[in-house]
């Protein structure tokens, strides 16, 4: 089970590559890769399932989802560009939350949600 903090490996797509052919070239049973490379059997079983459905490209990285400026909020080399780009992303959240009829007034755990009439309709408190 992973820990708070833990650095996990990042597995070249290469490696992986070299890995699955092993297993499936010269029939190296998976438990023995996983001695052998450090890593479970399970993680190898997945590249091995992944190379047979897409090929090489189902070992590559698949891109992440999420916010992509996300970790602009903690770089301290921003570009102007990228810090204009952050300050307009914030503003369309502000925008789309004002049209909804309510508005975020503190920070961190005090954040309230307060709508046009002034009552609170959720809290990060509880």
């Amino acid at each position: 089970m992973a820990r708070k903090g833990q650095k996990f490996r990042k597995w070249e797509t290469a490696e992986k590559l070299r890995i699955v052919r092993r297993h499936l070239e010269e029939h190296i049973s998976v438990e023995e890769l996983a001695r052998q490379e450090a890593t479970t059997s399970s993680m190898i079983c997945r590249w091995v399932r992944q190379y047979q459905e897409e090929g090489e490209a189902g070992l590559k990285p698949k891109p992440r989802k999420g916010n992509p400026y996300s970790a602009l909020h903690t770089s301290k080399t921003l570009t102007k560009v990228e810090r204009l780009r952050l300050l307009v992303a914030k503003q369309e959240i502000e925008i789309e939350r004002l049209k909804k009829g309510y508005w975020v007034e503190g920070v961190g755990a005090s954040k309230e949600y307060v709508t046009g009439s002034g009552k609170i309709t959720k809290s990060s408190k509880d």
